[in-house]
């Protein structure tokens, strides 16, 4: 049963009065390989008239123990970006009728006890739920919207709008934005930590017109790199990873030459571009650009994209493809002409 518009409005009541609540929920897993039910510290918000809660998934890097550090991805498919919310196992039975309890304390203008009738008509008098499915704690939860924390300020943050419905334990619920092993998977998209792309450069800072100039990516810096992202008490989780393929350069300025041509510089033995030496002055670097014109007395700002190719996996599906990702910064060079001296 999907929530009428006395619901809405005590959810809406609930913005003022939530503030002076009790913010802590406690929540359990869900889907299929709950182990047990625990205690957290989730938290309980509204956002828009909607119960929403802090997520509970947790993300870490190549197996390290530390939160995952996102970088600011671009997915080359213009129609698509990881979800901005979902729906996870949240409350307990007992945690419901608690919170609603929590609620009528507030006597602000009696929004509290305005508030607790809405939701005991919802969760306790059979519309749809009876005595907040106290005789069914410990045989499943109530599942909530969570919030994407690097997209909250997104429209689609918004899609999640059902209040906490109920999930049996080792039932998969029918709704397609309830967490999932992809859902998992497409957002440690958003938590890839990718290094910055900063090219180096020969001749570095400063080049000459009509001189090629090499660029390259640091070879140890630019690798694979995993986030797996799981739901603590549950057998779900998912390992994204994000593999460079190619180098994209963008000299600033329409008065030059690109190497190869198209700009595109792939990778060759684990290496985007090759590092300068010594008598390669008259070679063709295999990345790089040549500039036709002096930059006068400012620089072109050079682009350098890194195009990264996405997979994930889990245990418990096959995994696949997720759309490629971009990843890029500008660099300022500098443009002299050649002087030559007459005698």
């Amino acid at each position: 049963m999907r929530p009428g518009r006395p619901v809405r409005l005590a959810a809406l009541a609930l913005t003022a009065v939530v503030a002076a609540t009790p913010a802590t929920a406690h929540a359990a897993g869900g889907e299929g390989g709950r182990k047990h039910q625990r205690d957290s510290s989730a938290q309980g918000g509204v956002r828009d008239g909607r119960i929403n809660i802090e997520t509970r998934v947790r993300t870490k890097v190549d197996g390290s123990a530390g939160p995952a550090k996102p970088g600011k991805l671009s997915s080359v498919d213009g129609d698509w970006t990881p979800p901005a919310c979902w729906y996870e196992p949240a409350f307990s039975p007992k945690e419901i009728e608690a919170r609603v309890k929590a609620w009528r304390k507030v006597k602000l203008f009696g929004l509290g006890d305005f508030v607790g009738d809405i939701y005991d008509a919802y969760y306790k008098d059979g519309h749809p739920y009876k005595d907040y499915n106290l005789d069914k704690q410990g045989e499943g939860m109530f599942w909530a919207a969570a919030v994407n924390p690097n997209r909250k300020d997104e429209p689609e943050a918004n899609a999640c709008d059902k209040l906490p419905f109920w999930v049996p334990e080792s039932e998969t619920p029918e709704e397609p934005l309830a967490v999932s092993p992809r859902i998992l998977a497409e957002y440690a998209y958003d938590e890839l930590p990718l290094p910055t792309t900063e090219i180096t450069m020969a001749p570095e800072g400063e080049t000459k017109v009509n001189l090629p100039t090499w660029v390259w990516l640091d070879k140890a810096k630019f690798k694979k790199v995993s986030v797996t992202a799981s739901l603590p008490d549950t057998n779900i989780s998912a390992t994204t990873t994000a593999e460079p393929i190619s180098l994209r350069i963008n000299p600033g300025t329409k008065d030059a030459t690109t190497y190869p041509a198209s700009g595109e510089c792939p990778i060759v033995d684990g290496r985007i571009g090759e590092p300068w030496a010594k008598g390669k002055s008259k070679q063709t670097p295999p990345c790089g650009v040549k500039y036709l014109r002096s930059s006068g007395n400012g620089s072109y700002e050079l682009n350098a994209t890194v195009t990264w190719k996405i997979t994930w996996t889990s245990t418990t599906e096959g995994g696949d493809r997720l759309p490629d990702a971009e990843f890029g910064a500008d660099q300022n060079v500098v443009v002299k002409e050649i002087q030559s001296v007459n005698r």
